[in-house]
């Protein structure tokens, strides 16, 4: 990689993409502004701006989108008569989590055996980096051959929905040609990987009521319905006994046909503790690519100190389901929400809430901009082919846009590889991966300025 060029200018720029990075993660731009002041999340939108017009960028915007939230975005003109690029990214984050179980300051980047830890930097600050490095690196070798649209979105991880619902209301405004999502990744650390597929999702909030009011469970207890306990059995219902996820009606046995994921580096990459078995039927990629799967994320209830010998008189849950390409995800939701009411036990009362929903993707791999990827990536990764993977994970903006413009193309690469570990503790990010996509990204836009 060293004779080329464009490689050269983004290794001679790391030293201060490093710098950047670091004042980009400090900012704890987590968008529940119940739980991290709003004046976090705008001075991370301000200092993207002001890096895109730094770059010469115009139009450079706050947009505030339905959902109270703010997406930066900006236009760098390129040559008459060119194609055009979005490059995405998002700014926001997951909280923290526990910050004791970080080995150092979630917003302070720290270097460590050769990764950048801080939360958001691989998931999604540094793709804003990617962005900028690729840019500055076609610059100062003869300059960006495509007109350039940077969206950096402000609540992708709340999944409210705004930036999708701003742009079903602007739909010229982030109208291109093909479209690069980088909050995707590489499937192991040096293998070039783009992500053809993303599972959807569905959010819901179930509530079980029993009783007026909590009882004596000495005195009630046996008799009296229990509404934690109904709550779990019908959380219970939606797994069989292989842990394999069952919601009536919702089919769940599509298989994989791409990449494949070996169970023993599956296991590795998710630190299943010993002995521990994974859950559910068929294929590893089968299971996190083709196939839905729920998740309980969260239960309200009693905690265990301070808890007093009692009947729950209700209890509520968050319920996540991900639900693959070829599945609507407004049919899976109904599906679900059915499940739940008819499963919930006792009589006991029950109410479905959806909270987000995103469909499902499914990208066209034999667009020309997927050749002038595959081209570039066999460049930045010397000796490595660029690979198909799916991601388990949801991107609901990509659907939004692939109806919004039908015609554009739609490729996804990222930083976040399983060392990653984006949304846990000690998140982190290989500058290696971050040095070496940036380069593709600069090589792709000058290919597919060609093609």
């Amino acid at each position: 990689m060293s004779s080329n060029p464009v490689a050269e200018t983004v290794s001679s720029l790391m030293p201060r993409a490093k710098e950047e990075l670091t004042a980009l993660v400090a900012f704890k731009s987590v968008a529940d502004f119940d739980q991290f002041p709003r004046s976090e999340s705008v001075g991370a939108a301000n200092w993207i701006a002001a890096a895109l017009r730094a770059e010469g960028f115009q139009d450079v915007d706050l947009l505030d989108t339905p959902d109270g939230t703010q997406s930066v975005y900006g236009y760098l003109p390129g040559p008459e008569g060119a194609k055009t690029v979005l490059l995405y990214a998002h700014y926001d984050v997951q909280p923290p989590l526990d910050e004791a179980g970080w080995a150092t300051p979630p917003f302070e980047l720290t270097e460590r055996d050769g990764r950048w830890y801080g939360r958001g930097a691989a998931d999604c600050k540094g793709g804003v980096l990617m962005h900028l490095l690729a840019l500055r690196a076609l610059k100062a070798n003869g300059g960006v051959p495509v007109h350039v649209k940077v969206i950096a979105e402000g609540s992708e991880e709340q999944g409210t929905g705004g930036l999708e619902r701003y742009a079903e209301q602007h739909p010229e405004l982030l109208a291109a040609d093909t479209i690069v999502i980088g909050d995707a990744g590489n499937f192991r650390v040096g293998l070039p990987t783009v992500t053809s597929t993303l599972r959807g999702m569905t959010l819901v909030r179930v509530k079980v009521d029993t009783l007026q009011g909590n009882l004596h469970s000495g005195q009630f207890g046996g008799a009296a319905p229990d509404a934690l306990a109904a709550l779990i059995r019908v959380l219970d219902s939606l797994r069989a006994e292989d842990g394999s996820t069952t919601v009536d009606g919702l089919a769940t046995d599509s298989r994989w046909e791409g990449l494949a994921y070996d169970e023993e580096q599956f296991r590795r990459d998710a630190r299943v503790l010993d002995g521990v078995e994974l859950i559910g039927s068929g294929s590893v990629a089968d299971r996190i690519w083709a196939r839905p799967a729920v998740t309980v994320l969260g239960i309200d209830c009693p905690p265990v100190v301070g808890a007093t010998p009692s009947v729950q008189a209700s209890a509520r849950a968050l319920v996540s389901l991900r639900v693959p390409p070829g599945v609507d995800a407004a049919e899976a939701t109904k599906l679900l929400q059915a499940h739940l009411e008819t499963r919930t036990p006792w009589g006991a009362r029950v109410g479905v809430e959806q909270i987000g929903q995103g469909q499902a993707f499914r990208a066209d791999t034999t667009s020309p901009a997927y050749q002038a990827m595959a081209d570039a990536m066999a460049v930045a990764y010397p000796g490595q082919e660029m690979q198909y993977a799916g991601q388990g994970g949801s991107i609901p903006l990509c659907n939004t846009l692939a109806a919004l413009y039908p015609r554009a193309e739609i490729l996804l690469i990222g930083l976040s590889e399983p060392e990653a570990q984006i949304h846990a503790v000690n998140e982190s990010v290989s500058p290696e991966e971050l040095e070496r996509l940036s380069v593709a990204e600069a090589l792709f836009l000058r290919n597919y300025a060609a093609s």
